[in-house]
């Protein structure tokens, strides 16, 4: 995810400049090794990974969704009417932000390290950034929050006044401790924002779905006015459908107990590699290098190793680095590379180590290659 740490009274700033920040793949591909992303490591799900194979992309899908409405609806215990399909989390995030603007919001709250969507949508609509959780007109919160994997700071605030709130639960699937503290009255206040696709491991297929608040019907109606017709294509409708199945949530629930053990091993090595990580309930951490003022440089020395982390600088947090939780082969991968960073470096000498090498990693290719 992208990310923003403007101070709060402000427009809400801009990342065109150099391009939105994401994790995952960029100009070079995808990372053998990535850590950058928070999609689940055990995945791609079998099961849904199979469906999508099947799927029929000949036809369009029903432009109302019927049955895929239903199919969540039932399995949320809520009304047809109250689930709203959205391209992605992102795509809802601007849409939202938009009917929020068209109502008269001019005022905007955004945690102070948050996913950057919200603020570029607030940006793109001219929204004021307020200091308060009180003093906005629409309010964004997290739970567990990105990049910090911590409870979000809104949650004693959100679903208590008239400000449209909007909880996004990307990550509530994967959590891997705590729980929302969230009563179920203040939950059916809210917009709950949900992209099944990290927890399935599927990233590359966009699909999410908005569980609206008790009582929003016109709200529904305007936001549905709002999307052009078929959000959610063919593929997208078949990774909802199958969220919804006991076999794929039972996968999901195996991969949480795998993501633990790995966490855990995860968290010694950072630790042993002298980096102070921040606790978190989700499926990443922040790490904190000995030396912050090296974190670029080292991230490009890993990146030119197959070796991808996540820079948090972009959400406010200059020095420090989210990982999303590997397996032990990728843990070892970046134990290995971080060995090499730490050699000092040898007159005409070029290559890795012997080690490295078996564990998948070349010698940079030169100055703009791609490797």
């Amino acid at each position: 995810m992208t990310g923003t740490g403007a101070s709060p009274m402000e427009r809400c700033p801009s990342t065109h400049g150099l391009g939105r920040v994401h994790g995952g793949p960029d100009a070079q591909g995808a990372a053998v090794f990535d850590f950058s992303t928070n999609s689940n490591a055990c995945g791609p799900c079998p099961e849904v990974l199979a469906a999508l194979q099947r799927a029929d992309a000949c036809h369009y899908p029903d432009p109302l969704y019927t049955d895929l409405r239903e199919r969540l609806a039932s399995w949320h215990r809520v009304p047809a009417w109250r689930v709203l399909l959205a391209g992605s989390a992102s795509e809802f995030i601007f849409r939202l932000t938009a009917w929020v603007v068209q109502q008269g919001g001019r005022r905007v709250w955004i945690p102070p390290h948050a996913y950057g969507d919200y603020a570029e949508a607030a940006r793109a609509w001219q929204l004021r950034r307020v200091a308060q959780p009180g003093q906005a007109q629409l309010l964004w919160a997290c739970d567990p929050s990105s990049p910090l994997g911590q409870d979000d700071p809104a949650l004693d605030a959100i679903g208590l006044g008239e400000a449209v709130c909007v909880l996004d639960r990307a990550y509530e699937p994967l959590r891997l401790s705590g729980a929302l503290a969230l009563p179920l009255e203040r939950l059916n206040r809210v917009w709950q924002l949900w992209s099944p696709n990290k927890a399935l491991g599927l990233t590359g297929v966009r699909a999410a779905y908005v569980i609206a608040p008790v009582g929003a019907e016109e709200a529904v109606q305007v936001l549905e006015q709002l999307c052009p017709s078929w959000p959610v294509g063919a593929h997208g409708a078949v990774l909802l459908q199958a969220w919804t199945t006991p076999s794929v949530q039972a996968w999901l629930a195996d991969s949480l107990v795998t993501l633990r053990a790995w966490k855990a091993r995860q968290l010694a090595l950072c630790e042993s590699l002298g980096w102070a990580c921040r606790p978190s309930h989700a499926n990443f951490h922040l790490a904190r290098p000995e030396s912050p003022q090296t974190v670029t440089a080292l991230l490009r020395f890993l990146r030119q190793h197959d070796i991808k982390l996540r820079d948090a600088s972009s959400f406010g947090l200059p020095g420090q680095m989210r990982l999303g939780v590997l397996p032990p082969a990728s843990q070892d991968a970046l134990r290995l590379a971080m060995q090499r960073w730490r050699l000092p470096a040898a007159p005409g000498v070029s290559g890795v180590p012997e080690a490295l090498g078996r564990a998948g990693f070349s010698a940079p290719a030169g100055p703009g290659a791609r490797v």
